[in-house]
């Protein structure tokens, strides 16, 4: 294999990679609906790449269960059901207070001056963006699980978060800035360096979101 080659499959794998992840977005947010068909060479086309760097893009996607084989073999993206986000958001606090506890006095200052900043302007903003607040929960929840030094913890916390995010982005928006006073109260917690507190607002915060959904669904 000479120079070229190397270059060549480094390029395929940025571009498979990349592909990847503009799909990943498009499942997150749900444009490209559960039960969505997905065809191979119409998203080639449309993301204007070749068909390897998709076809390594949808298997990875496929592999990761968010892409699903229907009863004729077709593929398709996954079909979150209530069931299926119920069952995602125990397994998140199960281990989303536990991650806030071990992040308080670990998260970097810096870190939680972003994150409040972002809140800041959420709550400043009579309609925020939906896209910047989804940003921002995504933001403050990994920035946590990341924080909590514990790698197996803050993989299965991203995974878990996949399936909450598709099935709650795929409802009827309920309120413009959903959980602002809950999301205050983990990072005064975590700025405190109180893992009790931090432990317990995060409690709080999961426990209203499922009865938000459940309320709402």
């Amino acid at each position: 294999m000479d120079d070229h080659d190397v270059i060549d499959d480094t390029a395929e794998e940025s571009l498979a990679e990349e592909t990847y992840r503009l799909l990943l977005a498009e499942i997150l947010s749900a444009r490209l609906a559960g039960g969505s068909v997905v065809q191979q060479r119409r998203l080639a086309s449309r993301y204007a790449v070749s068909r390897s760097p998709m076809r390594h893009a949808l298997g990875r996607l496929e592999g990761e269960g968010l892409l699903v084989r229907n009863d004729k073999g077709v593929l398709c993206v996954r079909v979150i059901t209530l069931k299926d986000y119920l069952d995602s958001l125990a397994m998140r606090m199960l281990l989303e207070p536990s991650a806030a506890a071990a992040a308080a006095g670990r998260m970097a200052v810096t870190t939680l001056h972003s994150l409040e900043a972002m809140l800041d302007a959420i709550e400043a903003d009579a309609e925020p963006d939906p896209e910047f607040v989804w940003q921002f929960d995504d933001a403050l929840h990994m920035s946590i699980a990341d924080a909590s030094g514990n790698g197996f913890m803050a993989a299965t916390i991203g995974e878990m978060r996949r399936y909450t995010t598709i099935f709650e982005r795929q409802m009827a928006v309920v309120r413009a800035k959903p959980g602002v006073a809950e999301h205050r109260g983990i990072l005064a917690a975590l700025a405190g360096s109180d893992p009790e507190a931090a432990r317990q607002a995060m409690t709080r915060h999961l426990e209203a979101v499922r009865q938000g959904v459940l309320t709402n669904f």
